[in-house]
């Protein structure tokens, strides 16, 4: 049973995640070295590079650009219960006119 990968170019995967191609490069870099972070995790990209001195065009596997949007999705935090004000209930009673003393 073969599995059959479906590749897509770094166009594609730029568009699919909604960045430029120069940007999908830069993360390759930053993640080549170990920099790439996404929502402040640590993420390695997995691609292959074609040609004779692995200088040839990026391919991407669709999974990795889904992992990548996954990534990127913003979980939104569930709403922290706020408490009513409380109310001062000592000295309301009390009032003055604003200014100096001496007026």
């Amino acid at each position: 049973m073969s599995s059959s990968i479906n590749l897509l170019s770094s166009a594609d995967a730029a568009q699919r995640l909604g960045i430029s191609v120069l940007t999908l490069y830069d993360w390759l870099t930053q993640s080549d070295v170990g920099e790439f972070r996404v929502r402040g995790q640590q993420v390695t990209i997995d691609y292959l590079q074609g040609g004779r001195h692995g200088q040839g065009r990026i391919k991407i596997p669709e999974k990795e650009v889904q992992r990548l949007l996954d990534l990127m999705r913003v979980k939104p935090k569930a709403p922290r219960s706020t408490r009513p004000k409380l109310i001062k209930r000592s000295l309301q009673h009390i009032t003055a006119t604003l200014g100096r003393p001496d007026d």
